[in-house]
């Protein structure tokens, strides 16, 4: 999985180039800073084409987790068996997120080893996420990455030090920057267009 910034990207904000000490950090504060952002926000955020997923419909309704969606390829029944039924057709996609299975599941010709004419998972291919990687994510990624590399120290939530008589400062809350990257609040609310969403589909499997 693509980081969800570069490290000409860093440096555009940095306003000078990386030292190699600092070169040979960025790419494992890019990844650790882009898995940070997928988890809060639940989506994968950068394109994928053919991805596949089973989910169980709420009604006649499957709604697709990861957002925007591009394109959906096909929908295929699965059975109790698991087993599924090639790609169906007579499903409508509503050029959003949500996929109705309305005349798919009135057309649709089950095998008769199911025992419900009703399939209760369907299969979908599907396209998703932003191409390029939107600018608020991009931009977030990188001040997570930066707060880390410019720390003063490798201790976690120090944000000053002096050499000398010693002294330093601990940041208050949580945020606290050092070894390792952390998502604040300030990076929440960023990120929160682009979040969960609460519905009813259930997902049963990863493709």
């Amino acid at each position: 999985m693509a980081d969800l910034a570069a490290a000409a990207d860093v440096e555009a904000r940095l306003g000078r180039e990386l030292t190699d000490e600092e070169e040979a950090r960025v790419p494992a504060l890019l990844a650790d800073a882009s898995a940070l952002v997928r988890e809060f926000t639940g989506q994968q955020l950068d394109a994928v084409a053919g991805d596949t997923i089973v989910l169980r419909p709420v009604g006649s309704l499957l709604r697709l987790p990861q957002r925007p969606v591009t394109a959906v390829t096909s929908v295929s029944a699965v059975g109790p068996d698991g087993s599924s039924v090639g790609a169906l057709s007579g499903w409508t996609w509503d050029g959003r997120d949500k996929v109705d299975l309305t005349w798919a599941q009135r057309a649709g010709s089950w095998p008769t080893t199911w025992r419900d004419p009703l399939p209760d998972t369907y299969q979908v291919v599907y396209d998703h996420g932003y191409d390029p990687v939107p600018h608020t994510v991009m931009s977030t990624v990188c001040a997570m990455v930066l707060r880390t590399l410019l720390s003063p120290s490798m201790t976690p939530g120090m944000v000053a030090e002096r050499i000398g008589s010693y002294n330093y400062q601990l940041q208050q809350g949580s945020g606290a920057v050092g070894a390792s990257v952390v998502l604040t609040e300030d990076d929440e609310k960023s990120l929160r267009r682009y979040g969960p969403r609460r519905f009813g589909t259930i997902q049963t499997e990863a493709g």
